[in-house]
């Protein structure tokens, strides 16, 4: 008897987009067996995230149309009213005739004539559900007759549209159990009227509408009524039950929205984040786009590329700079980084069917610029390296790491990655792991008392974006969270960073950024070349070829689940350290650089000139990455002036 009930109730459902289409096909599977559908809008590849009807053969079809004939292929005995130039004053009462429940799904942004439905869904006594996707769970609320209304609860009368959509934001999300996982706040743009989304809640969405509807038709009960607001979040595991007495009017949503107005005009003050590229793009194109993710000194990325033929590039690497005092020994650090690149490059094409060769063509002085040939030859059975998933994951993570040590299993895999040109020597026992931290707290010391430094410390650091596409975001730099305002004041001038130095020194930023996350950590290691020095005129194809190694090992890391860190300013003043190079104008400095040296060579076991990466390695905690760089995009990488390379 319920199914021939259900058979004969009309539920009215506003927009068949990304929670109004699951919600039709749903109730129709239930045996609902007549809807009144408005949508004016027709199905684009935007949509395929998220709504049922959006696939390759219903692209540029009306939605209303496509989920008429969804819902007629589950029950042909089906009963549509389609209204498809949607809903406006004029027709709301005709969408709305002989409806037992109405279900919301609207747009988020479309709120003037949403206001218009539930107000007359109040008058009419129709109870009127609103199930929101938020993040990958669902806001719940239902409007039930004689119960709070829609206006009541969330307070948009006579408000300008931005503060709406806020009430609004507010109103569905009283407790915010998403907030705890969205990596992108600016994602959520109320000005531009863009937020993210996903299938899964859409999915939750319609589960949760329609058995609430279900049990209204049937008169069931148990639905309860604004204000309880009811909130599930499958990711967080959580279900929390809101009561808001007074709606938005209430103290605790007043200041919820007051914090809101002040977090949304913060972002809206900030630099936009990088769109992406989705462009279609040529083979070529798209192993420079995945390359593209290999790591550079402070996210320089100092190469670009000309492009001289379908599958062939010259890769063109920056010299280094004169004054910046990390471009030790002939710019030693760009070369690494070409290195990686080509690795990256020989990984990316692998999954477009193609081998690659590469040779160095030459430089104009001994530190370069270098420019290095580049082939990609295609191959019928080539095979996907294994590493490729991971190069747009790997990351540096100079957070503190688990405190367990590296299997034997690991390491295995980590030195078979190095591969045979380079030899990696692990330092794991708590005094070892001290012993390298107090070497990088050493150069630490140095690099914050060092004008030189301090200059190119405000170049790379990005205090506006947590996703920096050529520099180094704040909150990626390893300082706790409460020191970052003292250090961006201080990073504002050099006399406020030596006022600092005088008042404090430079001990807490050593224990965050060094001795803390040192010992937290599984070993570090180092790398140096297995067969000694390089070959005279062979310098920059074995740096290039040590580059190489080091990626491979960087990116098995990434795919074993463990975080990496450089520390290669410790090789960078030891060096100046050890030859007694006048670095910086501070001449204070190269006593500690001395210092530094010479614990070097006793920690370590051999002169800083003998090694080429020093790194700290474990296993990373499974936290969200909120804040880390990310790259500038092929087109701004590809030159064809070889004065464009820098």
């Amino acid at each position: 008897w319920e199914q021939q009930a259900l058979r004969a109730k009309r539920v009215a459902i506003a927009g068949m987009g990304g929670v109004g289409g699951v919600h039709m096909l749903t109730l129709a599977r239930f045996g609902v067996g007549a809807f009144s559908i408005a949508d004016i809008d027709r199905f684009d590849i935007v949509n395929f995230n998220r709504q049922i009807g959006a696939n390759v053969a219903t692209i540029g079809r009306p939605k209303a149309e496509v989920l008429d004939e969804m819902a007629h292929a589950i029950n042909p005995e089906i009963r549509v009213r389609r209204f498809d130039r949607g809903i406006d004053e004029s027709n709301i009462d005709a969408f709305l005739d002989g409806v037992d429940v109405f279900i919301d799904g609207f747009d988020f942004f479309v709120l003037d004539i949403r206001r218009k439905v539930f107000a007359r869904c109040a008058e009419l006594g129709i109870p009127a559900l609103c199930a929101a996707p938020l993040g990958m769970g669902v806001g719940f609320l239902a409007f039930l007759p004689g119960k709070m209304s829609f206006e009541q609860y969330f307070r948009m009368e006579g408000k300008e549209e931005t503060e709406q959509y806020l009430r609004f934001l507010v109103g569905l999300v009283p407790r915010g159990l998403h907030r705890a996982y969205l990596v992108v706040p600016s994602r959520i743009d109320l000005a531009k009227k863009r937020g993210p989304s996903t299938g899964a809640s859409c999915q939750l969405c319609a589960s949760v509408a329609s058995i609430a509807a279900v049990k209204l038709m049937l008169g069931r009960g148990g639905v309860p009524a604004v204000p309880v607001h009811q909130h599930y979040d499958p990711y967080v595991g959580r279900l929390v039950a809101t009561k808001l007495r007074w709606g938005n009017d209430g103290p605790l949503q007043r200041l919820k929205l007051a914090l809101g107005r002040r977090s949304f005009a913060a972002l809206a003050k900030r630099p936009p984040e990088q769109a992406p590229d989705l462009s279609p793009r040529s083979p070529l194109e798209e192993i420079l786009h995945a390359a593209r993710w290999a790591p550079s000194g402070d996210n320089g990325q100092p190469w670009r590329f000309e492009i001289t033929g379908d599958d062939s590039i010259v890769v063109h690497l920056a010299a280094p700079d004169p004054e910046n005092p990390y471009d030790y020994r002939d710019g030693e650090h760009i070369l690494l980084a070409g290195g990686g690149l080509l690795e990256s490059l020989r990984i990316a094409a692998s999954a477009w069917g193609r081998n690659m060769e590469w040779h160095c063509v030459g430089s104009d002085r001994p530190a370069g610029p270098y420019r290095i040939a580049v082939d990609f030859i295609p191959a019928d059975e080539i095979e996907p390296d294994s590493l490729h998933a991971q190069l747009h994951l790997r990351s540096v993570d100079r957070r503190p790491y688990r405190m367990c040590k590296l299997t034997a299993a690991q390491k295995a895999a980590l030195t078979e990655a190095a591969g045979t040109v380079v030899k990696v020597e692990w330092h794991e026992s708590l005094s070892k792991r001290w012993k390298m931290a107090r070497l990088s707290g050493m150069a630490t010391d140095i690099r914050l008392r060092m004008p030189e430094a301090f200059k190119v410390h405000q170049k790379v650091i990005d205090w506006d974006r947590a996703f920096s596409p050529d520099r180094i975001p704040s909150g990626a730099l390893g300082l706790a969270k409460t020191s970052l305002p003292l250090m961006r004041w201080a990073m504002g001038d050099w006399s406020r960073m030596q006022r600092l130095n005088r008042l404090s020194g430079t001990g807490m930023a050593r224990l965050q950024l060094d001795y803390v996350p040192g010992l937290a950590s599984a070993a570090f290691f180092t790398l140096r070349l297995t067969d000694g020095p390089p070959i005279p005129g062979q310098r920059a194809d074995t740096l290039l070829r040590v580059g190489q190694s080091l990626q491979r090992l960087w990116l098995t890391a990434t795919r074993l689940g463990l975080g990496m860190q450089p520390a290669l300013a410790i090789i960078a003043f030891a060096h100046y350290g050890e030859r007694q190079h006048q670095f910086s104008t501070e001449s204070a400095l190269l006593r500690k650089a001395g210092n530094l040296g010479s614990t070097f060579r006793r920690e370590v076991g051999g002169e800083s000139s003998e090694y080429f990466f020093i790194g700290r390695i474990g296993v990373s905690t499974p936290k969200l990455p909120l804040t880390r760089s990310v790259r500038l995009q092929v087109s701004e990488l590809i030159t064809n002036s070889v004065a464009d390379s820098r």
